[in-house]
């Protein structure tokens, strides 16, 4: 592995360290008290330091190793957690995430801001280091003198008021580890600085000249440290070393006293401990003297049989002991690159395609045993399918936590106190699906955030808790998912949305229009309700774009609204992109398909029904009217239609609209293909997949061929009112 491929694991793994430092200071604003949060943000910082100076991040491990001192006075007690601190570390967390992208020439380095951030972190150390003892005037020393590594002696661990440990460690580095970056003497060095220490280097592993090899280390250590640290930091210097090195860490017991002449433990006994030493090796030895059972029986205190009694169940419980001890199975996983994966899903809708052919194969030649070996074939087939999508499915969770600092520092900004509550958090959804709904979700929190919830002043005199709540959730519904932002805000004034759509010429002021009709206005663009621009939105802008992302995932959105009580905003998304569920139509001598997702119900009509209607394109399904797209007509395909045709009744954004097509073929499992350049500017074409004779049949964008559709009608009513308009002048 090259050291730019190196580098590239080290930042995955260091943004997953960064995204676990959020999620606790985001926990520890409520619960400051939560040592095991501080420890998770500790562990992180110390690995994050780490890795950074193996891997050559010298400034980031440089700048961490400040913010980890500060956490470690936390967890012994010397210093609490508070607001400015959590604010001053989520800046030191941004700074962090900044280094990174530097280090690939993404964006340029703050270097004043890094350094205001380190300077606060030595001050609250130097000030908080004693105990809190120190005075003004050492902190501000604090801030001019460079970091200096202090190592406490003898008369710290001598402290009759703290609490002293004694620790036996045995360090046997991997023989790889300087090839990896790792220095195993800093390890060794950090260890000596906790306390009075005892070290001895074994270099009975060095090979001879003819078998060296210079790269690899041979050296291991035995440590014996006294300190006030707890075991976890002591653990906490090896975090991030690698699996094949050994780090074995036992707690020595030193209480009670030893009388003059005694001795801690025999020699054996300390061999046999660490290990050093086995029973059998030890008993070879000592076996030069007679055993003990020997000298008991020849003495005629017990017998022979009493002996070998004693020994079996020896044996016993040793046996029992190393089969309880013996390590439980575990499972095994492994990091893949997301390229691999994608063209594993290529390669799946390939083989779909060949599969549905050779169906088709099989039921024209009417050949049964063909017809058996197809069935298994796509038995198989949709098993690899549901296993390779199943891989790519990750926990909406990971997206959901990076909203908790965005209504943090947002309600902060806009002097509100608006508290997110997440649930579903473990459902899963396609990792493209996932990468894209970012942004979308982040334009609809911001809304609710700027023009939901109130001020904690206006949510008293509605006499509403001053704490507004947005809720985020997420809940499979058949091979969908849900996800659902609901605030307790004010909700959607529908009489502003109508006054600013008659406004905007979108509607006539005699219209009449339900609450769903009227909601659906605010994903036009340049649409907005603001009465002012502010830095979080009103331009109109947020939600045009939430509504484009969506449908670029093959989604829809719809927005239930109460006043005064709140609004609720509900994405329906597909499990994934890459396969999904449709229903193929023809038209003409052309193939169609269109998401299942949409689709409600079929209806039949026949040709005197068009007719009957004279070109008003409205059906009537059970008392009610259903307005319809004729397909042969959007697209210009020639030919007459068939005597009996075939409405799909489809829902978009909360309402019943038809599609018209000349005949429904069945549901159809569809593998999606991209369009190729030419075609990227047809809206109402979100791509295509190949059926199972070969050809090629394009899939249908309900949303967009009705919002086109809409847009072409409503031009085309305004150009005839002014006509109107000018003739009656005239």
């Amino acid at each position: 592995m090259s050291e730019e491929q190196f580098k590239g694991v080290f930042v995955e793994e260091a943004l997953e360290h960064l995204t676990l430092i959020e999620n606790a200071l985001m926990e520890l604003e409520e619960t400051p008290d939560n040592m095991e949060l501080v420890d998770r943000a500790f562990r992180s910082m110390h690995t994050l330091k780490g890795s950074g100076a193996m891997f050559g991040f010298d400034e980031l491990s440089h700048f961490t190793h400040d913010i980890e001192t500060a956490y470690d006075l936390i967890r012994s007690g010397k210093m609490k957690i508070t607001p400015e601190l959590i604010d001053l570390t989520f800046c030191a967390k941004d700074e962090i995430l900044c280094m990174l992208r530097v280090d690939y020439g993404k964006i340029p380095e703050d270097q004043k801001k890094k350094d205001e951030i380190t300077k606060e972190f030595r001050a609250l150390i130097e000030r908080y280091k004693d105990g809190g003892n120190g005075s003004g005037a050492a902190a501000k020393e604090a801030l001019k003198r460079p970091e200096e590594k202090v190592i406490p002696d003898e008369k710290v661990i001598k402290d009759v008021g703290a609490p002293r440990y004694t620790y036996r460690i045995r360090y046997r580095p991997c023989p790889s580890c300087f090839l990896r970056g790792t220095n195993p003497l800093l390890n060794i060095e950090e260890l000596a600085g906790f306390g009075r220490s005892s070290i001895v280097a074994h270099t009975d592993a060095i090979k001879f000249l003819d078998e060296y090899d210079p790269d690899a280390c041979y050296t291991y250590w035995d440590i014996i440290v006294t300190t006030e640290k707890e075991i976890e930091a002591i653990k906490d210097v090896f975090a991030f070393e690698d699996e094949s090195s050994e780090v074995k860490i036992e707690v020595i017991d030193v209480s009670g006293e030893l009388s003059e002449g005694d001795q801690y433990k025999r020699l054996g006994e300390i061999l046999l401990e660490k290990g050093d030493l086995t029973q059998y090796d030890l008993d070879s030895v000592l076996g030069l003297h007679k055993k003990l059972g020997e000298l008991l029986v020849e003495k005629g205190v017990v017998n022979a049989d009493t002996i070998e009694a004693a020994l079996a169940e020896q044996v016993h419980v040793r046996e029992e002991k190393k089969s309880r001890l013996a390590p439980s199975e575990e499972i095994a996983t492994i990091r893949v690159p997301a390229d691999r994966l994608d063209t594993l899903v290529n390669l799946i809708g390939e083989l779909v395609t060949v599969q549905a052919h050779l169906t088709q194969m099989a039921v024209r030649r009417i050949d049964y045993e063909l017809l058996n070996v197809a069935e298994e074939v796509e038995r198989l087939t949709c098993e690899l399918r549901d296993n390779t999508l199943n891989i790519r499915m990750l926990p909406i969770g990971t997206t959901f936590d990076k909203f908790k600092r965005l209504v943090r520092d947002l309600s902060k900004e806009l002097k509100k106190d608006i508290n997110l509550v997440t649930e579903g958090a473990q459902t899963e959804l396609d990792k493209t699906v996932i990468e894209k709904l970012n942004d979308p979700l982040v334009h609809i929190i911001r809304n609710s955030i700027d023009h939901g919830v109130e001020t904690p002043e206006q949510r008293v005199k509605a006499g509403k808790p001053p704490k507004g709540t947005i809720t985020l959730s997420a809940i499979h519904s058949g091979s969908h998912v849900l996800i659902r932002i609901k605030d307790d805000g004010k909700g959607l004034d529908t009489e502003a949305i109508k006054h600013k759509a008659i406004e905007r010429g979108l509607i006539s002021a005699a219209a009449e229009l339900s609450d769903n009709e009227l909601f659906s206005f605010i994903f036009a663009p340049g649409f907005s309700t603001a009465k002012e621009v502010t830095s979080v939105s009103g331009r109109g802008v947020g939600m045009d774009v939430v509504r484009r992302g969506i449908e670029s995932l093959r989604g829809s959105i719809g927005i239930d609204s109460v006043k005064g009580a709140g609004t609720t905003i509900t994405v329906k998304l597909h499990l994934t992109l890459a396969i999904i569920d449709g229903l193929l139509v023809k038209v003409g001598l052309g193939s169609y398909v269109v998401p299942l997702t949409s689709v409600l119900e079929c209806i039949a009509i026949n040709k005197d029904d068009v007719d009957k209607s004279h070109g008003r394109a409205l059906s009537i399904v059970r008392g009610q009217i259903i307005p319809y797209i004729s397909l042969r007509e959007h697209f210009f395909i020639n030919g007459s239609s068939p005597v009996n045709q075939q409405i799909i009744i489809c829902e978009v954004s909360g309402r019943r609209v038809g599609v018209l097509v000349d005949q429904v073929i069945g549901e159809h499992q569809t593998v999606i293909k991209n369009l190729g350049g030419i075609y990227k500017n047809i809206e109402t074409l979100s791509g295509a997949t190949i059926l199972g004779d070969g050809s090629v049949a394009l899939i249908l964008d309900v949303n967009r061929l009705v919002t086109l559709v809409e847009g072409i009608e409503r031009s085309a009513a305004e150009n005839l009112n002014m006509a109107m308009g000018n003739a009656t002048c005239e």
